[in-house]
């Protein structure tokens, strides 16, 4: 399954603002990186990186510019094929 989904202007201003961070998790880091490549791209999310994304969303010291940045690159990740 092809995604055709882009990381938007404001999400990768949230992004940006996450890896300048430097009190950012590295699981913040990694998500905010990804949403980053997609930019421009039609790239789609490792499943290394959409873990790391999964950890962002559910942490409850992330930051708001991380969790935005983390369902960026969420969103982008190919779903499950069902059988």
């Amino acid at each position: 399954m092809v995604k055709t989904e882009k990381t938007s202007r404001a999400a990768s201003s949230a992004a940006a603002r996450t890896l300048r961070n430097p009190t950012a998790s590295a699981a913040a880091k990694s998500a905010a990186g990804s949403a980053l490549t997609q930019t421009g791209s039609r790239e789609v999310t490792s499943k290394a990186a959409a873990s790391k994304a999964a950890k962002v969303l559910s942490s409850p010291t992330a930051s708001k510019a991380a969790k935005s940045a983390a369902g960026s690159a969420l969103t982008q990740r190919p779903g499950k094929r069902s059988r």
